[in-house]
């Protein structure tokens, strides 16, 4: 099966495929080539997935930037 492409991943998937990539690399049980392809996924994955995160971050502070100068209070959990 071949690989998405990662801009067209969830950022969840995108943590989960990168997360078994590392374990992958750290177990040393790879041919360096094949090694060499997991890294390059990795790195591609890791720059998707700071991608996501930059455009929630800017996405979070639009919202609170529109918020009319409202302050915010703090959360306080009510226990079940």
């Amino acid at each position: 099966m071949a690989s998405k492409k990662p801009e067209n991943m969830s950022f969840e998937a995108t943590i989960e495929e990168l997360d078994n990539l590392v374990e992958q690399l750290e177990s040393g049980d790879i041919a360096l080539d094949e090694a060499l392809k997991k890294f390059e996924r990795g790195i591609a994955l890791a720059r998707s997935g700071q991608a996501k995160l930059d455009e929630a971050e800017q996405r979070v502070r639009i919202l609170l930037d529109n918020s009319d100068d409202a302050p915010l209070a703090e959360f306080t959990a009510v226990p079940e």
